[in-house]
């Protein structure tokens, strides 16, 4: 009786833990990222009154004889299954779709969270509700001058700079996607020998200086012979003619011999087949067809370069001359002027990209997520949080959306995945359970009770 006794007692212990659990879960039923619990139970040790005795010739076997000795807890799980998904329409609130979490570090240590009430504090760092920066990687600015991520370094905090500038970026590049109608008249020089710029076709583009200044970039077409056009530029502002130079993009063999025009021949199906300094021998006819424009302007001593991709040779694209209309059209430019950045968006990669005043969008950096081999080996360390254990592996940090982490969902939050219909039927069972020993301390008392009984 005295077992019955302490099984009981190991009973209604271990379910006032499974209730203990079960009420924590119903009390996190709308905390965002929360994951449920649950509760294994296994019977303890037993008690053996007589062992096994293996079959004899005359005799079969027989099994043991062992009454148990209650129960205990086999294990606390937690359940990372998905929630589901609240929009919110605030851009720093972040949710994780599929495994995985976000990393944010107090000081040198990092926790793993998948809470993603995130926001801004007023340096700009992105940082969780209690003040826990949100890690990643920052952009940098690589020799093309472009704004790229490297996930591959090291983590750092994520500072998004909202209204601070950008500086101006020079024109390097201009790409061309135009027609030349093959139709055109050939337009002969004038007496001194030049060509008349009413006879040409003209093609426009906003280009930018060094400071930023809006500067057009103005090129002449005309056509000088069957399959073969003559070309000069002018950019406003300049204070030297703009000279054209095929050398200038890597011409091999080719040395510097800049002039004012350059020739432009065409394949008899109407692609760009070649690009030369006129009256010079440089020409290119393979590859990326390519003129640097070179120009100076009033206040800078150094000559500035743009380049003019005009098409590849033999290939149809850029420039090209069938009989159709003429269409003159510089489609893309590289610069812009200085500005601020007004706004950002975050995407399923965790790419944070800025949206500044002069039209331009630029990465700002990138938000880091990380996967465990065992999720449920993590220790939660309260407010959200969890950290690495003896049994949880090491943190595989990297970009959202690859080798198993979850896209990231912007404007949105992750709910609890507490169902409270298991919860209350988990409940009902629990408080049966904690009854049904109560009752057996309650028998096995009366039953002392009966034996204290007999000698009177």
């Amino acid at each position: 009786m005295m077992r019955s006794l302490f099984a009981g007692v190991s009973g209604l212990k271990n379910h006032q833990t499974r209730m203990d659990v079960v009420g924590n879960n119903i009390s996190n039923v709308n905390t965002y990222g929360f994951k449920t619990s649950r509760v294994t139970f296994q019977d303890m040790l037993s008690q053996t009154i007589s062992g096994a005795a293996k079959p004899e010739e005359v005799r079969g076997g027989i099994n043991p004889k062992q009454v148990g000795l209650g129960m205990t807890i086999a294990s606390i799980d937690r359940l990372f299954t998905q929630g589901s998904l609240q929009t919110t329409g605030n851009q720093t609130d972040l949710a994780l779709s599929g495994d995985g979490f976000f990393v944010v570090a107090d000081g040198d240590k990092n926790y793993y969270t998948r809470a993603g009430t995130f926001n801004l504090d007023r340096e700009g760092t992105l940082v969780n509700p209690n003040g826990l920066r949100v890690q990643g990687w920052m952009a940098t600015r690589n020799p093309e001058g472009e704004m790229i991520v490297n996930p591959s370094g090291s983590l750092e905090d994520l500072v998004i700079p909202i209204y601070q500038k950008t500086e101006a970026r020079e024109t390097q590049n201009i790409i061309y996607q135009c027609n030349l109608d093959s139709r055109t008249n050939i337009v002969p020089p004038n007496a001194t020998g030049r060509m008349r710029a009413s006879a040409g076709i003209t093609t426009n583009i906003d280009v930018f200086d060094a400071q930023g200044n809006n500067r057009r970039l103005t090129m002449i077409l005309w056509k000088t012979d069957v399959n073969q056009w003559t070309a000069s530029a002018a950019i406003s502002g300049a204070s030297v003619p703009v000279m054209l130079d095929v050398q200038g993009m890597g011409g091999e063999g080719n040395i510097a011999n800049p002039s004012s025009r350059m020739t432009l021949r065409f394949s008899p199906d109407g692609k760009l087949i070649s690009v030369g300094d006129a009256n010079t021998p440089d020409e290119l006819n393979q590859g990326q067809l390519s003129v640097t424009a070179r120009y100076r302007i009033d206040g800078d001593p150094n000559i500035r370069n743009i380049n003019l991709n005009l098409a590849q040779a033999g290939i149809l694209g850029g420039i090209t001359q069938f009989s159709s209309p003429t269409t003159t059209k510089a489609v893309e430019q590289d610069g812009y002027s200085m500005g601020y950045m007004e706004a950002f968006n975050i995407d399923n990669s965790g790419i944070i990209t800025g949206v500044f005043s002069n039209g331009t969008r630029q990465a700002i950096g990138q938000v880091a997520t990380s996967v465990f081999v065992n999720p449920g080996g993590l220790t939660a360390t309260g407010e959200n949080l969890f950290e690495l254990s003896n049994n949880s592996g090491n943190a595989n940090i990297g970009t959202a959306g690859e080798q198993g982490r979850g896209k990231i969902i912007a404007g949105s939050l992750e709910m609890s995945n507490v169902d409270l219909s298991d919860q209350f039927t988990d409940m009902i069972i629990t408080q049966r359970g904690f009854q049904a020993n109560s009752r057996t301390i309650t028998t096995s008392d009366q039953m002392l009770q009966e034996v204290i009984n007999l000698k009177r």
